[in-house]
């Protein structure tokens, strides 16, 4: 009889093969599948793009013997409902898999532990738990999804390391390194969707895409921009790879509008003002039925701060420069600031890496991310 030690062997390949699809399942999870049968590994497979077929699915297709009597590892409870694909579970029983071995529960309120009790019922055994703390940090943002009812939120922003975004002047090209600005192309090749204020627009006017070489997918791109100020020609618009959403409030230009949003891949979300500033959460919530389960949030300066006061952050990337500026302008967060040092934001589990010249700070807006 196989022991723990012996599960975890064939579940870090789950996990291993799960990662494999990072970028690419959106709101989905990420989840890998391995099928084993007498002891040796005899199918592969992993979620390897949203809508696509998932894990389970993918090894039992990849197969290439009878698989009666097999067992099957997955890092993630298989599903039992009718999505973009139909029930894994079924394609189990109907594969005469004797034994499944499964990483995490699935916390969607559709499965959540009724894909086990199906299994068994079917006459399977099941095997909880097996890395499951690793199960559950891999899909971190799927997680975050289901709990918040929002996507997951990284500010990321490059500075000197006196927490400065531009010198005097405006200029910010380059405060970090080349080798900073690469890892932030992966950043942005690992989210679903990019989001700026209509300042960096007008300030940078930035394409908000990878440009780097990796299969990476253009994330799509998010302004907020209460008062549908983004010019018609901004360079985001050069490329209908990704999709690219305005949030606006009613207070628009109509005609420009009507031009905008008869635009190819191009969608506005009017939101709600309260008071001078649009509500940002329900944006967020939009987005992830958009099926944009996590955003890179690149500024500038009073969005990061709009999102930081609403606790909309969940994560911050900060490349910090061995550069100083000084001044009193361009703060990496602006806004009117936190009034005392109770109400100030604290930052967990901190971690710090060099990245060429430069500092990478990694931090988590909440206790236990």
């Amino acid at each position: 009889m196989l022991d723990f030690y012996d599960y975890s062997f064939y579940m870090e390949r789950c996990l291993e093969l799960a990662k494999k699809g990072r970028g690419f399942t959106k709101t989905n999870p990420m989840v890998g599948c391995v099928i084993v049968k007498d002891d040796q590994i005899i199918a592969e497979g992993y979620h390897k793009k949203f809508g696509g077929l998932h894990a389970e699915r993918d090894a039992i297709n990849n197969a290439k013997e009878p698989l009666e009597g097999a067992e099957l590892y997955v890092s993630l409870e298989p599903c039992c409902h009718f999505g973009k694909q139909p029930p894994c579970t079924q394609a189990i029983i109907d594969a005469k898999i004797s034994k499944v071995i499964i990483g995490a529960g699935d916390p969607n309120p559709k499965v959540a532990g009724k894909g086990i009790k199906i299994l068994e019922d079917a006459g399977i055994e099941v095997v909880e738990g097996i890395l499951e703390e690793e199960s559950i940090k891999l899909n971190k943002i799927f997680f975050h999804n289901l709990k918040y009812k929002r996507p997951y939120v990284t500010l990321k922003a490059a500075m000197s390391i006196d927490g400065k975004i531009a010198a005097s002047s405006g200029e910010s090209q380059w405060i970090s390194s080349e080798r900073s600005r690469e890892y932030a192309h992966k950043l942005r090749g690992v989210n679903d969707g990019i989001m700026v204020g209509i300042g960096t627009v007008l300030a940078d006017n930035p394409s908000l895409n990878v440009r780097i070489e990796g299969g990476y997918i253009n994330p799509t791109k998010i302004v907020v921009d209460s008062r549908l100020r983004i010019p018609e020609d901004a360079k985001l618009f050069s490329s209908s790879e990704a999709q690219t959403i305005i949030y606006t409030s009613e207070d628009y230009d109509r005609e420009k509008f009507k031009r905008l949003s008869e635009r190819e891949n191009v969608k506005i979300i009017v939101g709600r003002k309260e008071g001078e500033s649009l509500n940002l959460k329900y944006l967020l919530e939009k987005l992830l039925g958009e099926d944009i389960g996590n955003i890179l949030l690149e500024g500038g300066p009073g969005l990061s701060y709009s999102m930081l006061k609403e606790d909309l952050i969940d994560e911050l990337i900060f490349f910090m420069a061995p550069k100083l500026i000084g001044g009193q302008k361009f703060s990496v967060i602006g806004g009117e600031g936190f009034e005392t040092l109770t109400s100030l934001k604290n930052v967990y589990n901190m971690t710090f890496e060099k990245i060429g010249p430069d500092l990478m700070v990694q931090g988590y807006l909440r206790k236990g991310d």
